[in-house]
This record gives structure tokens, C-alpha cells and sequence, in this order.
């Protein structure tokens, strides 16, 4: 999962074009995109939608349901799970409670429209208010569904009264380094992905490259988007470069043939396990997206 675009649900021609964008993963917006009286329509055109490109192998096709304290979340999961969604998207999670809580719900849903139980994954947005920036710790064993989590500013923005969450030079302040940071641990902590949160100016190229090779650097595996044109850039940055993948796969080689060794030397440099398991992360990733 590199390159996760939002697609509101509610716009028929948005969704078609999303599926040629070349993204990884479409996130079907039954909430922040979707006015309350449109989110029954917006149901039903994400269920036809769904039900039309189900078996297409890319891209993924998530749903981004509104979020488990709004009271819409049950009537999404009612209209979208029928249509078998490869995963959910969560908004404002509080903790690994609420990723439970929904995978209980999940259980029924896939019960009633014969789907096997724990096919449908999720992912978590869980820096969008104060508790759930600080329970970022709390996602470990929260349910084998889970397979990342990711971070969002302009919520946490709002939640806090923040003016803003960039300073003057663009970079963002402390409060929301903290919730990208702990977003990069927690999904650590719990060995699934870190997703990086949008870059809001989809004309802006050069910010959003420089924003998607400083999130790779830090340990994000892939950045949400809002617009189809962020995706090439964001493929292409998340993409291991040719000579990464080789230089990683001359360490898992060389300590698949020195099993017992602590320390290996490539080319005078010293390598030890955690350069190992780097490269077998590095090495996954790529595996994951061909």
C-alpha cells in the first residue's frame, strides 16, 4: 500500500476515475466528503460501486466509514458490507479498543452476507482527537485485521484549537510532530503499516515530494491522497529504488549464510540484526506491491 486515494461516495464519476489513477488503494468517503443528507445516497452508490468492481484486482477497494460515536457508522456498515469491501477504513479512533469493536461488527456483517469471517480488513486513522494521539501504544493485538494506521492533522486541528497545524515555513508544529511520531510507533509496535496523513495542496508537487521522501525516510510505507494527480509521485517515492533492493538483499544473504553471526561485513561496512531486519522489511515491501 503505497499510494491510498479518497474517493467521495457520493460522486459516481469520481469513483470511475479513481479506478484508473493508478492508486494502490481506493478509500470509498462515506464521511468528512459527504454532507448528512447525502450520506444514504452516498451508501447506495458505494455499494453498486463495490458490487460492479469487487473482482478487480486493483486497486483495493477500502471504505472510509464515518466514525463508531456518530451514529452513521452502523447504517455504512449495513449498506457496504454486502458488497464485500476488501477493508475498512476507520476515522477517529480512540484506541485499539474501537479497531476491536469494529472487528466484532465486522463478524456479523460477513456472517449475514456469507463472507468468510476476517477477510475484511482495516485500517485506523488514529491521531484525530486528543485520547486517541495518546493511545497510539494501544493497537497491539487489537485485532488480526488490522493492517495499518495513520494519522490526520486537520481533525486533531480542530479538536484541540489549533489555528493551524504548519508553522510559517510550512512544517508542522510540535502537537502534530507528536501525533505523526507516535502514528510511526504505534503501528511499529503493533507490525502493521504506517500510512501517511494527505498533503492538502495537490498542486503543490515539490511540497508533496518533499513531504512523501521525509515520511519514507522516518518509516511510513505509503501516504494518503486526495487528488488523482499525488499518485505518481507518491507511487514513485514509496517505490524501493533497484539498488536498495539489492544492497538489502545482499544482507539477508549474506546472514542466511552465516546464520549464527551477530555481525556481518559487506564491502568494509559492518552490518548487525536490526540492519537485517530493515532489509527484510525493505525487501517485504516490495514483494507487496510486484
Amino acid at each position: 500500500m503505497r499510494s491510498l486515494l479518497f474517493v467521495p461516495g457520493d460522486s459516481e464519476k469520481k469513483l470511475e476515475k479513481g479506478l484508473s489513477s493508478e492508486a494502490d488503494v481506493l478509500l470509498i468517503d462515506l464521511e468528512d466528503s459527504v454532507s448528512a443528507d447525502h450520506k444514504e445516497t452516498a451508501r447506495k452508490i458505494a455499494a453498486d460501486f463495490l458490487a460492479a468492481n469487487r473482482h478487480c484486482p486493483s486497486p483495493r477497494l477500502f471504505v472510509r466509514i464515518n466514525d463508531l460515536a456518530s451514529g452513521f457508522a452502523d447504517d455504512d456498515l449495513a449498506a457496504v458490507m454486502p458488497a464485500t469491501p476488501h477493508g475498512i477504513l476507520l476515522p477517529k479512533s480512540n484506541s485499539g479498543k474501537d479497531v476491536t469493536r469494529l472487528s466484532v461488527k465486522l463478524n456479523v456483517h460477513e456472517a449475514r452476507a456469507g463472507i468468510a469471517e476476517g477477510s475484511t480488513q482495516i485500517l485506523a486513522i488514529i491521531t484525530e482527537t486528543a485520547i486517541g494521539t495518546l493511545s497510539a501504544a494501544s493497537y497491539l493485538a487489537a485485532s488480526e485485521r488490522l493492517i495499518g494506521l495513520s494519522w490526520g492533522a486537520e481533525d486533531l486541528s480542530a479538536a484541540i484549537g489549533a489555528r493551524t497545524p504548519r508553522d510559517d515555513t510550512g512544517r508542522y508544529t510540535d502537537v502534530f510532530r507528536l501525533a505523526r511520531a507516535v502514528t510511526i510507533l504505534g503501528a511499529s509496535a503493533a507490525e502493521v503499516a504506517a500510512i501517511d496523513t494527505v498533503y492538502i495542496n495537490y498542486r503543490d508537487e515539490e511540497g508533496l515530494l518533499r513531504e512523501c521522501e521525509q515520511a519514507e525516510r522516518d518509516g511510513f510505507t505509503g501516504k494518503l491522497a486526495i487528488h488523482p494527480a499525488q499518485i505518481p509521485i507518491i507511487n514513485r517515492t514509496f517505490t524501493p529504488s533497484a539498488a536498495a533492493l539489492a544492497h538489502a538483499t545482499r544482507i539477508v544473504e549474506a546472514f542466511a549464510e552465516n546464520p549464527s553471526a551477530g555481525v556481518i561485513g559487506i564491502d568494509g561496512q559492518m552490518f548487525d540484526r536490526p540492519h537485517l531486519r530493515r532489509a527484510q522489511l525493505l525487501l517485504n515491501r516490495a514483494r507487496s506491491t510486484g
